[in-house]
């Protein structure tokens, strides 16, 4: 076992996942490719704590720095067909941070995207939703295919999620969508109260300022 991987929150025996997000935090300090291949290749560990070890330090890499795990999207991509409810999380977290820096490559597999959120948890369906955004913000062509299912999808769910999900889309509202976007919001806030009521408030706002 490497000292690397003996840095894990399981092989250290913690139960917290402090040791992984330090792990991050240092092999981005150090820009440290080696180590992050390393931990990108124990993603398949035939242990499922090391595996799931690794995939948390990935995401949580990619959420500091996502060109540092970029290359390997097609891992994630396939995590995405695990029977293990965390890895599919896990793994489109990774995906989410990606499309910032690689939206190429999730336009590419937009419809294996949608097909896990239609699927997924709570969790896969929130990271989802900003994947999908940030790849619609990429470019015109992107944002016609992809902006009408995310509406659609803030037409449609539940009633909590809305000022969530609508914050997760922002990127990829501009000028010529922000209309249809404030028109549904406007719709469903209708359904909220209190809280709720006032974030999604705030989201049209910031909307309707978007030029």
């Amino acid at each position: 076992m490497s000292d690397l991987l003996k840095r894990l929150a399981y092989l250290q025996t913690r139960r917290d996942r402090t040791p992984n997000l330090d792990l991050a935090r240092d092999l981005v300090a150090r820009n440290d490719k080696a180590g992050i291949r390393e931990i990108a290749e124990n993603m398949w560990n035939e242990n499922k704590n090391i595996h799931w070890d690794c995939v948390h330090v990935m995401y949580e890499i990619g959420v500091m720095e996502p060109n540092l795990i970029s290359q390997y999207a097609e891992d994630f991509l396939k995590l995405l067909k695990s029977r293990h409810n965390n890895m599919v999380w896990g793994a489109m977290t990774a995906l989410a941070e990606i499309a910032k820096v690689k939206p190429d490559f999730i336009f590419r597999h937009v419809d294996e995207i949608k097909k896990a959120k239609e699927a997924g948890s709570v969790i896969t369906i929130d990271n989802s939703i900003s994947a999908l955004a940030h790849t619609a913000a990429a470019n015109e062509e992107y944002n016609k295919a992809i902006f009408p299912y995310l509406l659609r999808h803030l037409s449609t769910c539940r009633p909590k999620e809305v000022p969530q999900h609508a914050e997760r889309t922002l990127p990829a509202v501009n000028e010529s969508n922000k209309d249809d976007f404030i028109k549904v919001l406007k719709k469903r806030n209708d359904d909220l109260s209190g809280a709720a009521f006032t974030r999604l408030s705030r989201i049209i706002r910031l909307a309707e300022k978007i030029a």
